[in-house]
C-alpha cells in the first residue's frame, strides 16, 4: 500500500514544521508527503520550502480547508491518504500501527483511532480523547474485534477519530464526493458522516496515534462559531440519512453534533440561535438539558455563570471524595 500525506497550512509557520517533523519521524515512513498553503500571507511557504523534495508543496489562493484538502488529494498518488492537520502531530508509531492493522484487516476501506489532546493554554497538558469507560463500553461492543460493523454506532460510543487519525483509500474519499468547499466548521464530520453512507465498516485502534492542539490561534478549523453552521448541518445530514435509510442509525449522532454544540453557542451569547435551533432539534435533548439551555438563552451571561459555579462545585466535591 502507498500512502500519501495531505497537510493543510494557513498561516501555520510557527507550527507547520512540527506537522512535517512529526511525519518525517514516523517508523513506517510515509510514502509521500503533500503540503498545501492555502494562501498564507506568513512564512509558511519558506518554512516548507527548506524541506526539499521531502515535501510536495502545493499553493493555492486562500479557499479553505476544504478545499486545501482536496487538492491534496487530488495530487496525491497513494491509494490511501492519510491527513495531518498543520498545527497538530502523529505520534511516531502512527502509520505502523496502522499499516498493520489494515494488513490484519484487509477488507476495510478506512481506519481511525485514539489520540491525545493537548491544551495548549494548560502547560500543554496532554489527556486522552477516550475515557477509561468510553474505552471499555467499546472493546465491550468490538468483543476482541478492531473493527465496527458501522461508523455511525462508533461515533455514538464517542469513537469518534480525528482528522489526524483518519487513514482512507482514495477512490473511497472520491466516491463520497470530498470535502464540501466552503464550509467553515465541522468539515470533517461532514465527510466521514457521507463516508459512512457508502461503507459503514470502519477499523480502531484504542492506541492514541496523533497530538490534537487545542487552542492555537488562528487555526483554520478550529474558529466560527454560529448557530446557522448547526442548523444547516443538522438539516443536511438528517435528509440524506434518511434517503440513504439510515435515518435511525444517524440519529444519535446527530443528537451528540446538537448537544454538544449549544454550550459554545450559549457562551457565544446566541441566544436567538439556540432558541432556533431547540424549536427544530429540541427532541435530540433531555427534558430538563432542553429546559434549562432554553431559559439561558434568555440571558446567556447568566447561564454561562451558572454553569462555571456548577463546574467548580463538582471538582470540589471530586477532590473531595
Amino acid at each position: 500500500m502507498k500512502i500519501s500525506v495531505v497537510i493543510p497550512a494557513y498561516n501555520a509557520e510557527q507550527m507547520i514544521a512540527r506537522a512535517i517533523d512529526s511525519v518525517l519521524a514516523q517508523t513506517r515512513p510515509a510514502d509521500e508527503i503533500i503540503v498545501v498553503d492555502d494562501g498564507s500571507t506568513d512564512n509558511t511557504a519558506k518554512v516548507i520550502k527548506s524541506y526539499g523534495d521531502k515535501v510536495m508543496l502545493i499553493q493555492q489562493e486562500n479557499a479553505g480547508v476544504s478545499v486545501a484538502r482536496n487538492t491534496g488529494i487530488e495530487a496525491a498518488t497513494g491509494d490511501w491518504i492519510a491527513f495531518l492537520d498543520g498545527d497538530d502531530e502523529w505520534l511516531p508509531e502512527k502509520l505502523k500501527l496502522q499499516t498493520e492493522h489494515l494488513k490484519r484487516n484487509p477488507d476495510l476501506k478506512w481506519t481511525t483511532g485514539n489520540y491525545d489532546a493537548c491544551d495548549c493554554q494548560n502547560d500543554h497538558s496532554r489527556r486522552q480523547s477516550m475515557s477509561a469507560e468510553s474505552i471499555r463500553r467499546c472493546q465491550e461492543e468490538l468483543n476482541g474485534k478492531e473493527v465496527f460493523g458501522d461508523y455511525f454506532n462508533a461515533y455514538r460510543l464517542l469513537a469518534k477519530g480525528h482528522t489526524d487519525t483518519m487513514i482512507i483509500r482514495r477512490d473511497l474519499l472520491t466516491e463520497a464526493g470530498l470535502f464540501l468547499p466552503g464550509q467553515k466548521r465541522m468539515n470533517d464530520i461532514d465527510m466521514w458522516f457521507r463516508i459512512a453512507l457508502i461503507e459503514p465498516r470502519i477499523g480502531f485502534l484504542f492506541e492514541p496515534l496523533a497530538v490534537y492542539h487545542l487552542h492555537v490561534p488562528g487555526s483554520i478549523v478550529k474558529t466560527h462559531v454560529d448557530w446557522r453552521l448547526i442548523d444547516e448541518f443538522l438539516q443536511r445530514h438528517l435528509a440524506l440519512s434518511e434517503k440513504a435509510g439510515r435515518s435511525e442509525a444517524f440519529q444519535p449522532c446527530a443528537r451528540i453534533v446538537f448537544t454538544a454544540w449549544l454550550r459554545p453557542l450559549l457562551y457565544d451569547r446566541q441566544g436567538t440561535g439556540v432558541r432556533t435551533l431547540i424549536r427544530r432539534y429540541g427532541d435530540f435533548l433531555t427534558p430538563s438539558y432542553r429546559r434549562s439551555c432554553y431559559l439561558g438563552s434568555f440571558c446567556p451571561p447568566l447561564w454561562t455563570l451558572k454553569e462555571k459555579v456548577k463546574r467548580k462545585l463538582r471538582s470540589k466535591s471530586g477532590a473531595t471524595t
